[in-house]
């Protein structure tokens, strides 16, 4: 079974930014009832279950590896993974032409209210780690039985969680990188935001790098002094709702480690 990419390159920035800001209350499910928490549990491993995909590892440098093949034929539409350790952020990823179609279809294409964690459509994730956007922007909903990114709330109800939890592992068909977590931000996300954080898959100048920057510090529920930052730095923010009382947004922001660090370098 191969799924197509789907939907024509139609989709506007102006409608692309009104579906993510008007999207709070169907992400903030944090309230919902209990039972269907343990309704999309169930829903979860069945809508995943049945993908023919051969296991083993997901992309290596400058080769598609098995795994990402079979997913790819499965739905193309696939991307890559995600992995952030110390949560249950473990999932594919997907990038189509419409950024409104992933909101309420799983990966088998299949409607699905918890959706699938998506990029931006306007990033580029292609061959080439030299070529990804300065910026990759993720989707995912904020469930309550943690699936795509409601795990992620732990960052934000421990303000000591990060310390032992700072990576974010993602991997394209081709490549795996590691970013570090320097900032994780709670900011408002309606269309009059003074920081319009989905809006820079790029920094063209390094103005807009330090805009980026100190906005996502200032609006940090903790400070991360352990990792500095600098013009040229490739980052990732992972976004999901936070209220949909206020229309806001929790971030999880990462940077790419540089040529030579490893993970050691950012013990506390």
């Amino acid at each position: 079974m191969i799924l197509k990419r789907i939907g024509k390159k139609v989709f506007s920035v102006g409608l692309l930014t009104a579906l993510l800001l008007n999207c709070a209350a169907v992400w903030n499910t944090e309230k919902t009832a209990v039972s269907y928490a343990e309704e999309t549990t169930s829903s979860a491993a069945l809508e995943m279950k049945d993908i023919p995909v051969v296991s083993g590892t997901f992309g290596k440098t400058n080769r598609m590896t098995g795994r990402a093949k079979s997913m790819l034929q499965y739905n193309g539409d696939s991307i890559g993974w995600i992995t952030v350790p110390g949560t249950k952020v473990d999932n594919p990823i997907v990038m189509c032409e419409d950024n409104a179609f992933y909101l309420s279809t799983g990966f088998n294409h299949q409607p699905y209210r918890a959706g699938t964690v998506f990029l931006d459509f306007r990033d580029d994730f292609g061959f080439g780690q030299e070529s990804w956007s300065d910026n990759l922007i993720l989707y995912g909903h904020n469930m309550a039985n943690n699936e795509m990114f409601g795990s992620l709330r732990k960052y934000r109800q421990d303000y000591n969680y990060w310390k032992e939890n700072q990576f974010i592992e993602l991997y394209s068909n081709f490549e795996h990188a590691t970013y570090v977590i320097f900032a994780l931000p709670i900011t408002y996300g309606g269309a009059d935001a003074e920081w319009r954080y989905w809006d820079y898959q790029w920094f063209p100048l390094e103005s807009d790098f330090d805009s980026y920057v100190s906005f996502a510090k200032q609006k940090s529920v903790t400070p991360i002094d352990n990792v500095d930052l600098q013009y040229g730095d490739k980052f990732i923010t992972l976004s999901t709702c936070y209220s949909d009382e206020d229309d806001s947004r929790f971030l999880v922001i990462g940077r790419k480690l540089r040529p030579g660090e490893t993970k050691d370098s950012f013990q506390n």
